[in-house]
């Protein structure tokens, strides 16, 4: 039987692309020389890969990446957990078990999709599925079953556990905690696109009080994006202040004038318009008849918005002056009469 060496993996996450084969001992060994756990050369390793694989992302499709890419001939299978089990043990999930079996299907590393996968691996399901090695990162995954430390335990004590390296920054639960995060956001994006406060579980106050936020933030962008343009506008004018100094010096005099003649030419017009309101009302007033005239044979009309009070206005013996001539009140020459008969 011919002995088969690993070729070098193209991916830099690999564990085995500097270490030489060795042979397959009850430790942790990722070695493949040994002939008795080889596959024959005629037909194709049967790599097994395990997990939720909920919310399918990137860092779940370069681990399989690796597993698939692990011997020149490789068969992936892929087991994923029920429902059951994975909110049994790890928690609830975003999508359903037929979401996630379907999300592997569609993954161009995975050959076979093995639904209802167990929690912990055995003797038993190895032989079932003709599995030669399983691929998972490393790190020790405790076991909420209770049926040891690690769930793999028994996988890297016979020898067939192949280590596979995983990606940084992204994980199900780093995606979920950035939803958790920005809650009142994606409520808000989603109440935006139709939905309703119902479809979202949001009370009818929280559902207000996010369309409001809403409104103002809309309102922040308008003012902001009208802030940029404004200083555009100034980068524009200092800029060309900038390139034609002399011009706006030369022109700063003729503009100031234009601005004054403009400027008085609206006072002008201004104060002709009053003038002329105030003759027409004045020529209203006299169509109407007055009680009492001026000596120059106008009326004297009293002015129905404005009253004027003269603290001696009860007063019998006022006295009025115009400036050509004075006018008395009679009662008053009635008086200057007795005053000379008595004396007489």
């Amino acid at each position: 039987m011919i002995m088969m060496k690993p070729p070098l993996p193209p991916m830099e996450t690999m564990n085995n692309s500097n270490s030489p084969p060795i042979s397959i001992s009850n430790s942790n060994s990722n070695s493949i020389s040994d002939t008795k756990s080889f596959p024959e050369e005629d037909r194709p390793v049967r790599v097994y890969a395990d997990g939720i694989y909920d919310l399918f992302h990137f860092g779940h499709a370069r681990s399989l990446e690796q597993a698939k890419k692990s011997f020149p001939n490789t068969y992936l299978l892929v087991g994923c957990c029920n429902d059951d089990i994975t909110h049994k043990f790890k928690g609830k999930t975003v999508m359903t078990e037929a979401e996630r079996y379907e999300s592997l299907r569609h993954c161009k590393w995975v050959d076979e999709v093995i639904p209802d996968a167990p929690w912990v691996l055995n003797q038993e399901f190895l032989d079932k599925h003709k599995i030669d090695f399983v691929a998972h990162d490393s790190l020790p995954y405790a076991d909420a079953s209770g049926a040891g430390k690690d769930v793999y335990e028994f996988v890297k004590a016979v020898g067939k556990f192949k280590e596979t390296k995983r990606t940084d920054g992204i994980s199900t639960s780093d995606i979920i905690m950035r939803i958790v995060k920005d809650y009142n956001q994606y409520v808000m994006r989603n109440l935006d696109r139709g939905y309703t406060r119902k479809d979202l579980g949001v009370s009818f106050v929280k559902e207000k009080r996010l369309r409001v936020n809403m409104r103002l933030k809309k309102l922040q962008e308008k003012v902001k994006e009208q802030q940029e343009k404004v200083e555009q506008k100034i980068q524009i004018v200092a800029k060309t202040a900038g390139m034609y100094p002399n011009e706006w010096v030369e022109n700063a005099d003729r503009w100031v004038a234009g601005f004054l003649e403009m400027f008085e030419e609206g006072c002008h017009k201004m104060g002709t318009a009053i003038r002329e309101r105030i003759q027409e009302r004045l020529m209203g007033q006299q169509s109407t008849g007055s009680k009492y005239r001026l000596p120059n044979g106008e009326d004297d009309i009293d002015d129905d918005d404005e009253e004027y009070y003269d603290e001696d206005d009860d007063d019998e013996n006022e006295e009025y002056y115009d400036e050509e001539e004075e006018y008395y009140d009679s009662s008053e020459e009635e008086k200057e009469k007795e005053k000379k008969e008595v004396k007489k």
